[in-house]
């Protein structure tokens, strides 16, 4: 049996710009970390006394006796990418799904270290990463970004960037740790009940790309801003939760279904309240929203957002690991 944890993140600076058609031709860059709430993937053998030989656990059961059967893309291509038979998969998570935080892309990197660590083998986080990238925007041909299969598989706090030859580098942010400490407590997250796919966000937001361009293009340059407040100690990081409120005012800019009349009437609710900055997590429609709220303050933006669920969360710096391995020995069926 094993069991894989694997963070979830969250995205400050540079969203879209993962997107392949940009950074291949103007060249991307994101800022984000992960933190502790994390997905839970567990996998093994499933014994051969049913009428079925795989099954599945998420937010459904599935048992089915053949791979082509199995309606979860991400599985089903995972499975048959990695040759896997004969499985029971268990799905488990601290936070909901489709809700802004690369849950689905966590989910992807969790399972793929699942399969390897079954299979009695090690897969290295780039491995991870890039197979993660391929499962789910080859195979299961999804829209959306390079950003959260990267960060689910390294973790920490990184700037990760996107080259126009396809390739990517991942950064550590060089922060002291007094600093990122305030940061953490700084920064308020609310759950707004609204979940939606994220690749269907990223379908509608596609259209009229070309007009979106400038706004990507100055996301991208305020990567470089966020990266050197948080770097040098002489720099209010103040300034970090400001620029959270202009990097999110462009990204409305960049899809109609980024924002909605509810989420920017929450979210100017808490600008109200004393929040300096903020900003939707994810591609947009909905999910979660983080303000960066100086201490003094957090009082009232807990109270303007009264009817929201507050998520208190720590940064995180393991990315995914095997938390639970015990190797099984399975021989394969012959063919009949």
């Amino acid at each position: 049996m094993i069991i894989t944890k694997t963070p979830f993140r969250m995205s400050f600076f540079g969203g879209g710009t993962d997107m392949e058609h940009f950074f291949r031709e103007y060249g991307g860059a994101v800022l984000s970390s992960t933190f502790d709430k994390y997905c839970y993937v567990t996998v093994r053998h499933l014994p051969r006394f049913f009428d079925y030989s795989t099954e599945l656990s998420y937010s459904k059961t599935e048992r089915v006796t053949e791979i082509d059967a199995i309606e979860h893309p991400a599985i089903r291509n995972a499975m048959k990418m990695l040759d896997m038979h004969e499985i029971r998969l268990t799905y488990e998570a601290d936070l909901p799904a489709r809700s802004g935080l690369g849950t689905s892309s966590s989910f992807a990197v969790g399972m793929l270290n699942a399969f390897y660590a079954l299979n009695g083998k090690y897969a290295d986080k780039k491995k991870l990463a890039d197979e993660a990238i391929y499962l789910e925007r080859v195979l299961c041909r999804e829209d959306g970004g390079w950003q959260d299969q990267i960060a689910a598989s390294y973790g920490g706090m990184n700037r990760i960037n996107f080259n126009t030859d396809g390739t990517y580098d991942v950064i550590p942010v060089i922060i002291h740790p007094g600093r990122k400490q305030q940061l953490n407590e700084n920064l308020m997250m609310f759950f707004t009940g609204f979940t939606r796919f994220s690749s269907d966000v990223q379908r509608i937001n596609k259209q009229g790309y070309s007009e979106k361009i400038n706004q990507l293009r100055q996301m991208y340059a305020l990567v470089d801003r966020a990266q050197r407040i948080l770097e040098d100690e002489e720099t209010d990081l103040d300034e970090f939760g400001r620029l959270l409120d202009e990097t999110w005012r462009l990204k409305r800019q960049t899809g109609k279904a980024i924002s909605t009349n509810s989420i920017d009437n929450l979210y100017e609710k808490g600008m109200a309240a004393g929040a300096l900055g903020g900003k939707l997590l994810g591609a947009g429609g909905g999910g979660f929203l983080v303000f960066y709220v100086r201490p003094e303050f957090q009082k009232s933006v807990m109270q303007a957002m009264e009817d929201l669920l507050y998520i208190p969360f720590e940064f995180e710096n393991s990315g995914t690991r095997v938390i639970h391995y015990t190797p099984e020995s399975y021989v394969p069926r012959e063919d009949k």
